[in-house]
């Protein structure tokens, strides 16, 4: 017969044991996880609202308006970069937008802007103000932010948005946009 005090060690040992994957999975430990998230990041993912139909709208046509316009600027300025990618974000983003605004006719409840927000502005005045080197790092870099933003929008709306017309189209959308940021992402390493 055991003592109480070996009783009360060998019950501590075995919930000690029975809580060790618990543990391991801990925010506090940050065990990665098979995708490479930590389980935290996962489920910050996974609470992350869905921005409301008329955010996810006014963002995703600003953000398109400003990718056909910097990179029509790219041409005319016959920037270094690759003239390639100008014109698949003029094409690309064009038909998006054509596709977005259909969605909004058809009876999503938002509206569409009628221009750019101050800041994607201020970024379209500032590259129409350079030229050369100075021009193609900041067109690059803003291609990198803009794309890595409206992939994260566009993610979030695909799985969390409230609309579900908006949803399929914001979820076929995506890959496009997931190309579009590998592009900018190279373009940045030049």
């Amino acid at each position: 017969m055991k003592s109480p005090a070996q009783q009360a060690l060998i019950l501590a040992g075995a919930c000690l044991l029975a809580a060790a994957p618990a543990l391991a999975q801990s925010p506090s430990n940050r065990a990665m996880q098979p995708s490479g998230q930590t389980q935290s990041t996962q489920q910050n993912q996974t609470a992350q609202a869905a921005p409301s139909t008329a955010d996810f709208v006014k963002t995703a046509a600003v953000a398109g308006m400003f990718e056909i316009r910097s990179s029509k600027l790219a041409l005319e300025k016959k920037a270094r970069g690759d003239r390639h990618f100008a014109q698949r974000m003029i094409h690309d983003h064009s038909k998006f937008s054509e596709q977005l605004e259909r969605l909004v006719n058809s009876g999503v409840k938002a509206e569409l802007p009628s221009g750019l927000d101050s800041e994607h502005q201020q970024m379209l005045d500032q590259l129409r103000g350079e030229s050369g080197a100075t021009f193609d790092k900041d067109y690059d870099e803003m291609q990198l932010k803009g794309h890595k933003d409206a992939v994260a929008l566009f993610e979030s709306y695909a799985r969390n948005g409230d609309n579900p017309a908006l949803r399929h189209w914001a979820a076929a959308t995506l890959p496009h946009l997931q190309e579009h940021l590998a592009m900018a992402e190279k373009l940045s390493q030049r």
